[in-house]
């Protein structure tokens, strides 16, 4: 079992930047692959970023290449989301989640554990 908890959330402007961090508990959290997603209200959930269990494979979802950035600290047990240049469309409730193998895919079927999610809001 993986305990998964979100911080770092809140209320920024747009062309602001936040960092989500996701700290875990329990089982070795080296082994998991990790990832983010977000959901806004009345919409699907939506791949965010991706990471490897080693940290090496990265991948982003095309609506925020380029401005977020994911990364994880293994003997922490932290994975983190460095949001830069924030528009209002990236309004949502992030969710930090574990993948039962090495580097889950894009799809949130992928992924066992899941945190509570953290509010993020941008404002215009």
């Amino acid at each position: 079992q993986v305990q998964l908890i979100e911080s770092g959330g809140g209320l920024v402007q747009a062309g602001g930047s936040l960092r989500l961090s996701c700290a875990a508990s329990g089982r070795t959290f080296s082994g998991y692959g990790m990832a983010w997603f977000r959901q806004a209200p009345g919409k699907e959930r939506e791949f965010v970023a991706r990471i490897s269990s080693g940290g090496a494979n990265l991948d982003y979802g095309d609506s925020v290449k380029g401005r977020f950035a994911i990364s994880r600290n293994n003997p922490k047990n932290t994975v983190y989301l460095q949001m830069n240049n924030l528009k209002p469309e990236d309004t949502a409730a992030y969710y930090c989640a574990a993948a039962g193998l090495w580097y889950g895919s894009t799809r949130y079927s992928d992924y066992v554990y899941w945190g509570q999610g953290t509010q993020v809001t941008v404002s215009s």
